[in-house]
């Protein structure tokens, strides 16, 4: 089977994965449940539950105990997302092709779908518990997850990045602390995770703390390359928006050309960083090759 076969195939189970820990759409607080539901079934690449699991796999796990740590940690990349597009924020009507959730369902319901998904986000997460006898484990993890999305993570990416609005004079060294929190936070939290659910030492822990940090940076990079270069079709969203807002981005400041090499630099650093952990890593390689060639 080629990469693309076990991608779907992966990407397949994650999606059945999501729905079994996903809110039945009843009671008197039934709209924000159909909110809910509709935002993290919009789609998108499940990047982040994906390495959740493959690393956990990677290092050897075998119970269900990692599920529902990867069903949360993408209602939580959704949450983020629900609450950029707000009005307030970046004011998307469109992601993924489709109507964003304030669109949808109004902006007070966007904002309590963002709020709802991060707490059954954690409710989920506490389901791991029950699928395991390493209570430690869990609890770890649990931690993982509230530091990394918090104000010391992701969070905390998106405050500097709400407030460096407007500040034509960003550095280099500002934009890569927005990217490293703010995209790089959740996919750190993604694989420490998997890893800390099957038991990897703290060396190990250490590096995949840095492929993950990588690949965020990378990832971030070639997002803003892509509000250049593609097309609504391919993103599934308006593009040219960081240049309409005036925001200063890595591409603003080095260039296509630089970037794109940056982007390369920073994946290939992550791969060898994979190879050290001496496992077998081949898909997890051929996951972060692909996210830089990618066009959406």
């Amino acid at each position: 089977m080629d990469f693309q076969q076990q991608l779907a195939t992966k990407i397949t189970k994650i999606e059945q994965l999501l729905s079994a820990y996903l809110p039945p759409e009843q009671g008197r607080a039934r709209t924000v449940l159909q909110a809910m539901n509709y935002s993290v079934n919009a789609g998108g690449k499940r990047l982040r539950p994906l390495l959740l699991a493959e690393t956990y796999t990677l290092f050897g796990g075998s119970e269900q105990v990692a599920e529902p740590f990867a069903a949360a940690i993408e209602m939580i990349h959704t949450y983020s997302l629900v609450h950029d597009d707000l009005p307030a924020m970046d004011n998307d009507e469109y992601r993924r092709g489709k109507k964003t959730t304030h669109a949808v369902f109004g902006e007070a319901m966007g904002i309590l779908a963002g709020d709802a998904l991060l707490t059954f986000a954690f409710e989920t997460a506490a389901k791991g518990l029950e699928l395991t006898a390493d209570a430690t484990r869990v609890a770890r993890a649990m931690g993982l997850l509230a530091k990394k999305a918090g104000i010391y993570g992701m969070l905390g990416g998106q405050v500097i990045d709400v407030e460096a609005e407007g500040n034509q004079n960003l550095t280099l060294d500002q934009i890569l602390e927005i990217h490293t929190l703010k995209t790089g936070a959740l996919l750190e939290a993604s694989m420490m995770i998997g890893a800390v659910l099957a038991g990897a030492d703290e060396e190990d822990m250490g590096k995949l703390e840095r492929i993950a940090r990588n690949i965020g940076i990378a990832f971030q990079i070639q997002d803003d390359i892509l509000d250049l270069t593609g097309t609504m079709e391919e993103l599934g969203k308006p593009i040219g928006s960081d240049k309409r807002n005036e925001k200063v981005t890595y591409v603003t400041l080095e260039g296509i050309e630089k970037s794109a090499k940056e982007v390369k630099r920073l994946s290939d650093e992550a791969v060898m960083l994979l190879h050290s952990l001496q496992k077998d890593s081949e898909f997890l390689e051929q996951l972060i090759l692909s996210l830089v060639n990618r066009r959406k």
